[in-house]
C-alpha cells in the first residue's frame, strides 16, 4: 500500500473516532429516548451536563422514572442535586413511593434528607411500614428491693418533618430504657409491676419520649419481665457486714492503744525498781562512811541490824499468814 492509502486508511480512521467521541459527547441516543418518554430536554442540556461532569444518563433516567410515576421533576433540581453529592435515583425513587402512599414528601425536603446522610427511601418505607425494635434488658429495682427485669418493644414511624436534625432510634431506647427503670423503681413492691405491666407503658408514653427525634412512638409493650434477686437484702447484708468489720476495727484499736499503755505502765514500774534497787545499794555504802566518820556508833549499828531482821521476821510470818489462811490466829 503506498503513501495516499495509508493516508486515506488514516483519515478513516480519525473520522470514525471523531463520529464516536460526538456521539459519545452530544448523547443523541438519551435525547431520543427522552422525547419518546415525554420528558424533552435539549440537545444544548445535555451537552451542558456534559460540559459540568454529570452524567446525563443518571439525570434523564431519573426523570424519566419521575414522570411515568406522575411525578414532574425539573432537570436544573436533579443536576444541582447530584452536583452536590446527593443520590438522584434514590431521591425520585423515594418521591414516587411517597407519591403511592400518599404521603406528603416535597422534592427539597427529600434531598435535604438524602444530604443529610439518611436513606431517604428507607424513611418513607419506614413511614408506610413501622418499625419495631426491641431494648436489651432494663434491670430496675423496686422499693422492696427486688430487682426486675424487662424486655420493651417499640413500634416506631418515621417522621419526615423532623428527620433532618432528629435524633435516632439510640435515643428512643435510652429515653424508654431511663422510663421503665424510673417506673420500676416507683413502684411499691415488685408484684404490683408483675400484676400490671402495662403501667410501665402508660407511663413511659406520657412522657414524649419521641419529642427532638427523627421517628413517632406508636406503642410501647413490655415483652418481659423476669424476677431477679433481693438487692435489697444484699445490701443490707453487705451494709451489715461493713459496721461489723469497722466495729471490730475500733476495738482493735482500743485493744492496742491498752496494751501500748499497758507496757508504759510496767516500763514505768521497772524503772522504778531499778532506782529502788540502786538506792538501797546505796545504804550499805552510807552506813559505812557513818561508821568511818563517826556519825553513828556500833551499837546504832546493832539496833539498826535487829530492826531489820525483826522487820524481815515480821514479813515472813505476814506472808506465811495469808498463804496459809491468817496463820495462828486463823487457826
Amino acid at each position: 500500500m503506498d503513501g495516499t492509502g495509508m493516508a486515506a486508511v488514516f483519515v478513516i480512521f480519525a473520522l470514525f473516532i471523531l463520529i464516536a467521541f460526538l456521539l459519545w459527547f452530544v448523547p443523541v441516543g438519551l435525547w431520543i429516548q427522552a422525547m419518546t418518554s415525554g420528558v424533552p430536554v435539549g440537545i444544548a442540556t445535555l451537552i451542558g451536563m456534559r460540559l459540568r461532569k454529570v452524567p446525563p444518563s443518571v439525570v434523564i433516567g431519573a426523570r424519566i422514572m419521575g414522570s411515568k410515576a406522575g411525578i414532574q421533576v425539573v432537570v436544573d433540581e436533579l443536576e444541582a442535586h447530584y452536583l452536590a453529592g446527593g443520590n438522584v435515583g434514590l431521591v425520585v425513587q423515594s418521591l414516587v413511593s411517597a407519591d403511592k402512599a400518599s404521603i406528603s414528601l416535597p422534592f427539597e425536603r427529600a434531598a435535604a434528607i438524602d444530604l443529610a446522610g439518611r436513606n431517604v427511601l428507607e424513611a418513607v418505607q419506614m413511614s408506610v411500614l413501622p418499625k419495631v425494635i426491641t431494648t436489651p434488658k432494663i434491670a430496675a429495682m423496686a422499693k422492696d428491693g427486688i430487682q426486675l427485669s424487662a424486655y420493651v418493644r417499640i413500634t416506631l414511624r418515621t417522621n419526615l418533618d423532623r428527620l433532618v436534625g432528629g435524633a435516632t432510634e439510640e435515643t428512643i431506647l435510652a429515653r424508654v430504657g431511663e422510663g421503665v427503670v424510673s417506673t420500676i423503681g416507683s413502684s411499691s413492691t415488685h408484684k404490683d409491676v408483675l400484676e400490671n405491666p402495662d403501667n410501665i407503658s402508660k407511663y413511659v408514653l406520657s412522657k414524649g419520649l419521641d419529642a427532638g427525634t427523627a421517628f413517632e412512638i406508636l406503642s410501647i409493650d413490655i415483652a418481659d419481665v423476669d424476677v431477679g434477686a433481693n438487692i435489697g437484702a444484699k445490701l443490707q447484708t453487705e451494709q451489715a457486714e461493713a459496721d461489723k468489720q469497722i466495729a471490730q476495727a475500733k476495738a482493735e484499736s482500743r485493744r492496742a492503744i491498752a496494751v501500748a499503755a499497758e507496757q508504759e505502765m510496767r516500763a514505768k514500774v521497772g524503772e522504778m525498781r531499778a532506782r529502788v534497787v540502786e538506792a538501797e545499794a546505796q545504804v550499805p555504802l552510807a552506813m559505812s562512811e557513818a561508821l568511818r566518820e563517826g556519825n553513828i556508833g556500833v551499837l546504832d549499828y546493832y539496833n539498826l541490824k535487829n530492826v531489820e531482821a525483826d522487820t524481815q521476821m515480821r514479813t515472813s510470818i505476814g506472808g506465811d499468814g495469808s498463804t496459809d489462811g491468817g496463820g495462828p490466829e486463823g487457826a
